[in-house]
């Protein structure tokens, strides 16, 4: 093999930052300035650019506070186009280190879809990725879709009815049911309330679906439970343009099996029997059966969770119809005696951000909070006591519905991809990537005559999706295994003849 990596080349790599690495042996380059030209940002505002993976070109993601005592896990985001503005980059399922290095991305096929509420469940007892994607106009239209490890589609489900499935909520129950949102238009006459006679509203409709078998197990209609005068939005002057009175935005399975359902038209959670619908108490709104204690109340909220602790989360957009000083995650205590509401905790940004629409909170294993933003492109992770760990942002005319964080193993099924550059006739630079898998830490690279007959020459770790290594070689071919810790192969790239 005439492959090697001398003094001078050792120094003029040096020089120019990269660095010669030896590992189990083997002698090779690894640049580490050329990894990071790969992925660079560019222009601020710029979407990624590969050179072995051409067809992905996710938005660039700024960390502006270093991750630091975060909890274990990777960050799972849904870039779309923000504020009706075309942002960088495609829309799609996007999985991030601290860094912002991408993981593992999905682009949606169809330019003109969204992905929402892309997140880690459980299915089957196994931990699955899970989202929304079609198309939405202030509430959605598509199907919810999940996937293995391998990142290979298992499931899709519909809504019932003859209904199409909302972006709003997506969720897995113990039971391997999936509960999820839909806005339905029903015509109504609002004259009494100032509006059309001929008017329309949307109404909240909560679906659980068996997944297997895409059968409707349970429905509840808010109009048959919440009346419009509990509703903040007036209609609307368009007669086309429906009254979306209740804007339900998310479902949540209480510690006693009935379900919580946060309304923004409503700016209300309500507890609801699983069995008949009814509601068993509202938590703030017009018609709050809890007296709310200071800094309770919230403004077109999002996100309601009940906790271990029995509190329940919500991240209080704050706006609009009134507007507070900026958006926050709030953590309250509810006392069933004395029917009451008490803040326990809030986590704000520094930027004193408002987030008109979206955004959620997320209580992570080890006490800490991670709160996506919503329309405002950030997402950060606090300790419980409200100290900033971690914040990154999308360019401004990126955001994300909800943003995560979780542990997470990905081993896709197809094989790494390369594409390799003759530097100069004895030199050659190959980039290397694995989209969405999660164990590799180096590449070794294999070089030869022709691609049945590949010898190992080099290594190097590995750095972001994309690696760069660099190495001096005549051979026709060459090609790169990924490897774990240990040592143990996972995949193998296709040969290939470098590029001039």
């Amino acid at each position: 093999m005439n492959v090697k990596c001398t003094r001078r080349r050792f120094l003029a790599a040096a020089a120019a930052g990269t660095a010669c690495v030896v590992l189990g042996g083997i002698l090779g380059c690894e640049s580490t300035k050329s990894a990071r030209a790969t992925a660079s940002r560019g222009r601020a505002g710029q979407a990624w650019i590969f050179r072995s993976r051409p067809d992905l070109s996710p938005p660039v993601i700024k960390v502006t506070a270093r991750a630091h005592d975060t909890a274990a896990g990777n960050i799972f985001v849904a870039p779309k186009d923000g504020h009706r503005e075309a942002g960088p980059g495609q829309d799609g399922c996007f999985i991030v280190d601290n860094t912002g290095q991408p993981i593992w991305f999905y682009p949606l096929r169809d330019e003109e879809a969204d992905a929402f509420n892309f997140k880690v469940q459980t299915y089957k007892g196994e931990s699955v990725l899970s989202w929304w994607e079609g198309h939405h106009t202030g509430y959605g239209q598509g199907e919810y879709v999940i996937c293995d490890r391998s990142y290979e589609e298992i499931a899709r489900v519909r809504a019932g009815n003859g209904l199409e499935g909302d972006h709003h909520e997506f969720l897995i129950s113990p039971q391997d049911t999936a509960l999820l949102t839909i806005y339905h238009k029903v015509p109504m006459d609002l004259s009494a309330l100032g509006g059309k006679k001929d008017a329309t509203v949307l109404e909240g409709i909560v679906q659980e679906i068996d997944i297997e078998t895409n059968e409707m197990l349970f429905e509840w209609r808010s109009l048959e439970h919440v009346g419009l005068e509990e509703s903040y939005r007036k209609p609307p002057q368009d007669p086309s343009t429906p009254l979306d009175y209740f804007h339900i935005n998310s479902i949540e399975i209480d510690s006693d099996g009935n379900f919580l359902i946060s309304a923004k038209g409503t700016s209300a959670v309500y507890k609801v029997d699983r069995e008949s619908g009814e509601i068993l108490w509202r938590l703030g709104g017009r018609k709050s059966d809890f007296e709310m204690g200071e800094g309770t109340k919230t403004v077109s909220q999002h996100d309601a969770r009940r906790q271990e602790d029995g509190t329940i989360t919500i991240f209080d957009n704050g706006a609009p119809p009134q507007v507070h000083e900026q958006s926050r995650g709030i953590v309250v205590d509810l006392d069933m005696d004395r029917m009451s509401a008490t803040l326990v905790r809030e986590y704000t940004h520094p930027k004193e951000l408002i987030a008109t629409s979206q955004g959620n909170v997320q209580i992570l294993p080890n006490g800490n909070v991670f709160v996506g933003w919503g329309s405002s492109p950030f997402f950060s992770e606090y300790a419980k006591d409200g100290k900033l760990l971690f914040d990154a942002t999308f360019p401004a005319e990126v955001e994300s519905y909800r943003a995560f964080r979780f542990p997470w193993s990905g081993q896709p099924d197809g094989a790494p991809t390369l594409v390799a550059e003759r530097e100069s006739r004895g030199e050659v630079t190959l980039y290397a990537s694995w989209n969405g898998a999660t164990e590799v830490e180096s590449w070794e690279v294999l070089a030869g005559a022709n691609p049945d007959e590949l010898e190992a020459v080099a290594a190097a770790p590995r750095k972001g999706f994309e690696t760069a290594i660099l190495v001096e070689t005549t051979e026709a071919y060459v090609g790169v295994r990924a490897k774990n810790g240990s040592g143990k192969v996972l995949g193998t790239a296709v040969a290939v003849k470098p590029r001039d």
